[in-house]
């Protein structure tokens, strides 16, 4: 494990929605974030989570009667913590970071309406300016219910035409 879930004090919150948004550009569905409890660029190491309920608008879809977090929505949980650890740091050194790609993902177990989500996320590899490799874990309480490595890479924002 990253961090054992057990020791991660949920309630010293460094980055609240509001702070998160001035790093990520994710709104309203696409918000996967909740808060930050835990951010150190030494140990390359950032832990947030994401209290599901059951407004969340796969609820009703994904599947009616017994619904489940999409495992995509895990994944972009992640890409958003990465994101918003790299923008904040300045570790790409560009604007907006973007999802690159995902290694050995695996879906362990389900995420359920009213569930806190906790995600934590490791830098491996970084290349600034081109790519960061990082290895997450997530977790419902202790149990581990996915897990992989993520790419992202900086987005040319110019080129995209979406200014700031």
């Amino acid at each position: 494990m990253i961090v054992d879930p057990q020791e991660i004090d949920t309630t010293q919150v460094v980055a609240d929605l509001e702070e998160i948004r001035r790093y990520n550009r994710q709104r309203d569905a696409m918000e996967q974030l909740t808060a930050i409890v835990f951010d150190d660029p030494e140990s390359n190491i950032c832990i947030g989570y994401r209290d599901t309920t059951q407004e969340d608008f796969w609820v009703s879809g994904h599947m009616p009667n017994m619904p489940l977090m999409p495992g995509v929505l895990m994944c972009e949980a992640a890409a958003q913590i990465c994101s918003f650890q790299s923008c904040r740091h300045d570790l790409l050194g560009c604007e907006v970071v973007g999802f690159g790609g995902l290694d050995n993902v695996r879906f362990r177990d389900t995420v359920r309406p009213g569930d806190r989500l906790l995600i934590v996320s490791q830098i491996t590899k970084l290349r600034r300016g081109r790519m960061i490799v990082s290895r997450f874990q997530e977790f419902v309480g202790t149990r581990l219910v996915c897990e992989g490595e993520i790419r992202a890479i900086p987005l040319p924002v110019e080129e995209l035409g979406t200014g700031n």
